[in-house]
């Protein structure tokens, strides 16, 4: 009885890691980067980005296309089907030099993984704005099957010039500094509405300025409150100093009159 049990629980057991490890190497759609997708780069500076697509048969139809596009300018993209590693094509890789292409994918080509090398130049700014910050799209990949498109990848950056990242660095520092101090900065506030707007109309100069005079505000206004509690406590530290003076002489005046008394 007892072994019986045994071997079906055993069986039992066995069957569990079967499952449990044909579903850890199932294998599924996927789309990662080899590197990493930059946050923010500088206009005319190169962006360098690979993707790569893991099964991409797998959930999905046996025949679709691949379609991309970017902002980024003189903009060079590179396609290479493979399996197990190997180009499955001769004539791989596919080059393209638009900022949009598309390439048929077939699952009779057997391969398991698909490369997308990117590489181009950061676009100029067309609108600045403060809040949200300028952005680009470094890459939009789209799964194309008939009239139906899934997007699968999408990742977009700040880009920037050396007078506007330095007239954003100035207001975000003033805006910080106006956080911290103490009671009403409405006019530094205001100060900093002034930076954005010139911020905005690509017044970098002015808007430096600006943002500097605001924080110099609120640093006054934050050096003020230090002085007026320095001064409080100075003035709380000759109270206590005088309150025990005071009581000190009055216990010693009290001591001479006890002392007079016995005499």
């Amino acid at each position: 009885m007892n072994s019986t049990h045994c071997s079906r629980a055993t069986v039992a057991l066995l069957c569990v890691v079967g499952l449990l490890a044909v579903a850890g190497t199932a294998s599924a759609f996927t789309v990662s980067t080899d590197g990493s997708v930059p946050n923010e780069t500088a206009v005319g500076s190169e962006v360098s980005v690979t993707y790569v697509i893991d099964d991409p048969f797998t959930d999905a139809p046996d025949t679709w296309t691949l379609a991309g596009e970017t902002e980024l300018e003189n903009v060079s993209w590179s396609v290479t089907v493979l399996r197990a590693g190997n180009p499955v094509d001769s004539v791989d890789p596919q080059t393209y030099g638009d900022q949009e292409f598309s390439q048929e994918l077939d699952i009779d080509n057997n391969g398991d993984q698909v490369r997308v090398e990117l590489v181009g130049d950061t676009p100029a700014i067309e609108n600045y704005t403060y809040e949200p910050e300028e952005r680009y799209t470094v890459a939009r990949l789209t799964r194309v099957t008939g009239n139906n498109e899934n997007e699968f990848r999408n990742d977009t950056a700040h880009h920037y010039t050396n007078e506007s990242r330095e007239a954003r660095q100035a207001i975000n520092a003033s805006q910080q500094a106006v956080a911290d101090a103490p009671g009403d900065n409405s006019g530094a506030q205001a100060d900093i509405d002034r930076a954005i707007s010139a911020y905005e109309a690509e017044n970098f100069d002015n808007a430096i300025s600006l943002a500097e005079d605001a924080e110099q505000q609120a640093q006054q206004a934050q050096q003020s409150q230090q002085t007026t509690q320095t001064l409080l406590l100075a003035a709380g530290a000759v109270v206590l100093l005088l309150l025990l003076g005071g009581g000190g002489y009055y216990f010693y005046s009290q001591s001479q009159e006890d002392d007079y008394s016995k005499l």
